[in-house]
Formats: structure tokens, C-alpha cells, sequence
């Protein structure tokens, strides 16, 4: 069986054009994103059955995950947050972004600030 070099060159400069544009394409994604919320909720009763399920809806239709929606807290250093901590996940910031302003988290929101005072922040995560 017999090579041809042209057909041999040709496959060589294929392999290495794809795996330029496959690590290209890696250098180019995004990082993760999380949102991180401290609840001081002074309603619980009322903050469960109005805020959290629409915020909770709001949240994954827009591409959120939750990874922590108020256990248990533990303070290594400094005052425990005062409430409830959540964390949500998502692709980049902007989807974070995104979803914490969109309408249906927002109308969530309304409900929410009846019965509860919200620190909220979005940080970028490490990229993969």
C-alpha cells in the first residue's frame, strides 16, 4: 500500500487546523457563574408560600441551578449571615445577570421584600 504524500500533508495539516480551533474555541468560553443571596426573612411563613416558589421558577427557567437554598450555616470566621443563604448556579454572568433582572423574578421579587431583606451579589466563578 502506498501513501500519498499530498493526501498524508493534507490530513497532518487537517488534525492540527481542528485542534487549533477546538483550543481556541476552550480559550474563548466563559466562566461559571454563581448567584449568592443573604436572606433576612422576618415572615417564614408567608416568605415560603409567596416568594420562594415563583423566585424558584424564575430562577430555573432562566438556566439556574440551585447548589444551596438555606441549610444549615456554619461561621469559621466572622458574624454567620443572618438568615438564609442561597446559591445558584449558572453558564457565564451574564445568564446570572440576566436572570436575577428578568420579569418573572422580579414580580417574585415584589412578594419577597414584603417579608424579607435581601443581600444579593453574582460572582464569577473559575473557569473550566
Amino acid at each position: 500500500m502506498r501513501i500519498n504524500p499530498a493526501r498524508a500533508l493534507t490530513l497532518i495539516a487537517a488534525f492540527g487546523l481542528g485542534a487549533a480551533t477546538i483550543q481556541g474555541l476552550h480559550a474563548q468560553s466563559k466562566p461559571p457563574a454563581y448567584a449568592i443571596l443573604e436572606i433576612d426573612v422576618n415572615n417564614q411563613d408567608a416568605f415560603l408560600k409567596e416568594y420562594a416558589p415563583a423566585a424558584t421558577k424564575a430562577i430555573e427557567a432562566a438556566g439556574g441551578k440551585f447548589l444551596v437554598r438555606g441549610g444549615k450555616t456554619l461561621a469559621i470566621e466572622g458574624a454567620p449571615p443572618k438568615g438564609r443563604v442561597i446559591v445558584s448556579a449558572y453558564d457565564n454572568l451574564e445568564q446570572a445577570q440576566a436572570a436575577l433582572a428578568s420579569p418573572a423574578y422580579l414580580e417574585a421579587r415584589k412578594s419577597g421584600d414584603k417579608y424579607a431583606t435581601f443581600r444579593t451579589f453574582v460572582v464569577e466563578g473559575v473557569a473550566k
